[in-house]
């Protein structure tokens, strides 16, 4: 497990405490590699910033670039009694056919303090894309409910101020946000006949389908108006959707609670989904995706190594995380909870396939 020492000036580190919610940050130095490289450090993630333990957001200043990379994430997992989730999550993404950020478990300290385990997660930015060589174009955050690809806010209900509302610009240019709208008024407007000939000039509906299959097995409830990216690409002028946030996933809420198996329907939420199962081809083709999702990919014996594999990096630094808050036997019983909800979840999809 890589090991990362932050440093930063007591009177900011003061500010960043009683000003949670303030994402301009503060000055730091980052120890990593033998190197020192000046940063601007703010947390980030919502209900997070409630928890003892924060998740942060690094942005490299001098230099501004190192590997091939201007900022990172790193999560505080403090909700998931197993640290993995996430983690695994992405990883099973990436075994589907969707691309996902990549993530590394990392041990952080502050001004000497340990602060315990950490996820480092890549930013969805033009630095992802480069590293994957794929076309320019622009990225966008689901940074909160609205983003339901709908008219209505889900947030309260009423009719949105603005098509893009619930989007933040991550990399592009601001007439990007004509496609974005162009999108999301063609998926509220168009008429079945004309929804079915002309999404595809609008989206990768097979990307979109694979994503929508690893949100069902995963149960990521609030995945599908929030915790994604979308990235338009600039040479095919479509969109594709990409995980973010999936700590609260197999089996667990955002609370860290038990989440029932078969709380997530098989169809799935949002506007967008609902219009393209609507259509008998795409129907189809989504319960085929699926159904090979849940026969290769998501099943005990593809997922046993791994699973254990992610486990052992936690548990051996896991006693050393000042901020671990469960007992350690509960700890210990997570990969079999994992597994157990693996099997009771594959068994509902499959029950379900014929809706």
């Amino acid at each position: 497990m890589e090991e990362i020492s932050l440093f930063i000036h007591p009177k900011d580190l003061l500010y960043l405490k009683q000003n949670k919610w303030d994402d301009n940050g503060v000055p730091g130095v980052i120890r990593m590699d033998k190197k020192k490289i000046q940063a601007d450090v703010m947390y980030r993630g919502s209900h997070t910033r409630k928890a003892k333990k924060k998740s942060y957001f690094i942005q490299y200043v001098r230099p501004s670039t190192y590997k091939h990379e201007k900022e990172f994430h790193l999560n505080a997992e403090y909700f998931d009694p197993s640290m993995i989730r996430n983690k695994l999550s992405f990883y099973f993404f990436e075994k589907i056919g969707v691309l996902a950020p990549e993530a590394r478990y990392t041990f952080l300290s502050i001004n000497g303090v340990p602060q315990g385990i950490y996820l480092r997660l890549e930013s969805v930015n033009d630095d992802f894309l480069k590293k994957r060589q794929l076309p320019k174009g622009a990225i966008f955050y689901a940074v909160d409910g609205d983003a339901n690809f709908s008219l209505y806010s889900d947030l309260d209900q009423t009719v949105k101020k603005s098509l893009t509302q619930g989007y933040e610009l991550k990399y592009g240019k601001e007439e990007h946000f004509d496609r974005l709208e162009q999108f999301i008024f063609f998926i509220n407007t168009a008429s079945r006949a004309q929804f079915a000939q002309e999404i595809k000039h609008f989206l990768d509906v097979e990307q979109y389908l694979k994503w929508l299959a690893g949100v069902i097995c995963t149960q990521n409830y609030d995945g599908f108006v929030h915790n994604y990216a979308l990235y338009l690409n600039e040479k095919t002028n479509l969109f594709s959707i990409l995980p973010w946030d999936y700590d609260a996933t197999w089996g667990i809420d955002v609370h860290g609670e038990a989440m029932e198996h078969d709380y997530v329907r098989v169809e799935g939420f949002n506007t967008l989904t609902a219009r393209l199962i609507d259509i008998p081809r795409y129907k189809k083709l989504y319960k085929e995706i699926l159904h090979e999702t849940i026969s290769r990919y998501f099943t005990e014996n593809e997922l046993k190594e791994v699973v254990f594999a992610y486990f052992e990096q936690v548990r051996q630094y896991i006693k050393k995380d000042p901020f671990y808050r469960y007992p350690l036997n509960q700890f210990e019983e997570e990969p079999s909870k994992i597994f157990d909800f693996i099997a009771k979840r594959k068994n509902f999809i499959a029950l379900h396939l014929a809706f």
